[in-house]
């Protein structure tokens, strides 16, 4: 399952699952992460996931290298239904205000805005893992013909809630910030809560999620406008 476990540093252990990005090999990783989580080990100081490496980090004064590879190596995996992942519905609304980019998709995919409207809102995606800023979630897969790259030049300011494509992944932006991803819609859903310190992600790694197309008018009623 563990292709290799190596030092990343002085205080942390990296765990290399293979170079692949699918979701048989991210939910290995998952499956590790909250093995480990699941523990409360009070020495290990941090867990971050990705598709397909995770990062343990550990407090040297309470253990080393050493340790935490042999813990690694016999830690007790849990069973797939004990994973309690979530599926998530995520209401998007994408009036021309909100699609900053589904032009640029258009003409890129060769696909006009309902067929790619249509293939984005039919399928159900996997949550691989939350990074770049607090809570946002990458969802995969989306259909090859859905692939775009990047933006040549990215935005220094994409809006809070924005809902982006690319590549084989899609996205939602917690907050506000620069990014590069094509902007196809907004969610009215708070998908990250710093209030809450227990769980503070709506969208957490290995939950599945659905996307469902609503009006501008439902997304002010969401968003108390």
């Amino acid at each position: 399952m563990i292709k290799n476990i190596s030092n990343l540093g002085d205080a942390a252990a990296y765990c290399d699952f293979g170079n692949e990005v699918d979701k048989k090999t991210n939910s290995n990783v998952i499956k590790f992460f909250k093995s480990i989580k699941n523990k409360n080990f009070d020495f290990i100081k941090n867990l971050t996931p990705s598709y397909n490496k995770l990062i343990i980090s550990f407090d040297l004064k309470k253990t080393n290298f050493s340790k935490i590879k042999k813990l690694i190596e016999n830690i007790e995996i849990i069973k797939d239904e004990k994973l309690l992942s979530k599926h998530i519905v995520v209401p998007v609304c994408c009036d021309s205000s909100f699609s900053l980019d589904i032009e640029r998709v258009e003409e890129k995919l060769k696909l006009k805005k309902n067929e790619i409207l249509e293939n984005f809102f039919s399928k159900e995606y996997f949550c691989y893992m939350t990074g770049f800023v607090a809570g946002m979630p990458f969802l995969g897969d989306l259909d090859k013909n859905m692939r775009v790259k990047r933006l040549e030049t990215p935005r220094v300011k994409v809006p809070k809630g924005s809902v982006g494509i690319t590549e084989q992944f899609a996205n939602v932006y917690t907050f506000e910030s620069p990014g590069g991803w094509n902007i196809i819609g907004n969610t009215p859903l708070e998908i990250f809560n710093a209030n809450n310190e227990n769980e503070p992600n709506l969208i957490n790694p290995g939950d599945s999620i659905s996307f469902k197309m609503i009006t501008i008018e439902e997304f002010k009623k969401i968003n108390g406008n």
